[in-house]
């Protein structure tokens, strides 16, 4: 990253900081905190803010560390100026992880992203253990959206003849969750001995999962 790049990004964080602030201030306000609508938007917002904030403050911080320890390196003792060239390396390392996680928060959101989902299983091919493969990822996703806190509603389903499904179709309800697995969509495949097989032969399954978000119905 050039230093121009650097400073233009660094403007642009420190005016979300500031906005962020102002987000803080209005919600103590009392006029605020009157109207519910307008003190639940600028909370989601501030909450949104908050996590760039945080990275922004580590980042400022590692900044600091780095020009001390680059100064250390100019001391006339040899082991300060080695301990010094020891810090500039670990907080170089901090820096460049943590420009890398601000210009990470700068990345326009998809305006899906906070949304429910639709999610849809189909076995392909692989016969009945593409259909087992199918439960079993019904069971993953179903594992995942507990430990999110999410809550996961079976819509249809049409079992296989061996068990598993040959089709489901759950919807997913909970902050984030179309963030989280919009990018399992597509083909998932598994090789393994499965247990339609009695020649311990290796089988390969696939299935299909497609994520949609769930949206707000347009009035026409």
């Amino acid at each position: 990253m050039t230093d121009a790049m650097q400073q233009s990004l660094i403007d642009r964080l420190g005016a979300l900081a500031e906005r962020h602030e102002e987000l803080g201030v209005l919600m103590a306000d009392p006029q605020v905190l009157a109207d519910q609508p307008r003190f639940r938007k600028i909370a989601k917002e501030h909450a949104d803010l908050t996590p760039l904030v945080r990275c922004l403050e580590s980042y400022r911080a590692a900044r600091d560390d780095l020009a001390a320890a680059l100064d250390m390196e100019q001391d006339g003792d040899a082991e300060l100026r080695a301990l010094g060239a020891e810090e500039a390396s670990a907080a170089r390392g901090r820096v460049e992880q943590l420009e890398a996680e601000l210009q990470r928060f700068l990345i326009p959101r998809d305006p899906f992203d906070a949304g429910n989902i639709f999610l849809e299983i189909r076995s392909g091919t692989g016969g009945d253990e593409a259909a087992l493969f199918a439960g079993d990822l019904y069971r993953m996703y179903g594992r995942y959206a507990e430990r999110q806190g999410w809550r996961l509603e079976l819509l249809s389903a049409h079992q296989g003849e061996q068990g598993g499904y040959r089709e489901l179709i759950l919807r997913v309800v909970g902050e984030g969750a179309y963030s989280r697995l919009k990018f399992e969509s597509g083909g998932h495949r598994v090789q393994r001995v499965p247990v339609t097989e009695s020649q311990g032969r290796i089988h390969t399954s696939a299935c299909t999962v497609a994520v949609l978000p769930e949206v707000d119905e347009v009035e026409g």
